[in-house]
């Protein structure tokens, strides 16, 4: 909306620059843009930078979502990595969770299987 001087406000001059640029431009420009822009951010700052961003996009959407976001998004991402990866990809985690979990437990012999043996068998049952 015009202000009393006939002049456009920010506002609306942003809105109207905006929706020429998205008629003279494709996907492609704007990808490019947005690469150019994150590699310059990269440059002007460091992991501290990132990790307190990613703090508070964290916070507030846990302030914006429920359990049942979590859950949901967390499904479609198991389904993601599923279909994704292959047997492999699980024997070699279950390994490396085995061993990191073994190196973790007490010595006492309670006649319990170690973390880091059911890892393993876990590993081979699932290459059969």
């Amino acid at each position: 909306m015009a202000n009393n001087n006939e002049k456009m406000s920010r506002e609306e001059a942003g809105r109207k620059g905006g929706e020429t640029t998205a008629k003279n431009h494709d996907k492609e420009f704007y990808q490019e843009i947005g690469q150019k822009g994150g590699e310059a951010t990269s440059e002007n700052h460091d992991k501290e930078f990132y990790q307190e961003i990613g703090q508070k996009g964290g916070e507030a959407t846990s302030e914006n979502h429920d359990k049942e976001f979590y859950q949901e998004i967390g499904k479609k991402g198991g389904e993601a990595t599923s279909e994704s990866h292959g047997k492999e990809f699980y024997q070699e985690i279950g390994e490396k969770g085995g061993e990191a979990r073994g190196n973790q437990r007490d010595d006492s012999d309670d006649g319990k299987m170690s973390r880091e043996e059911a890892g393993r068998k876990g590993g081979e049952k699932s290459r059969r």
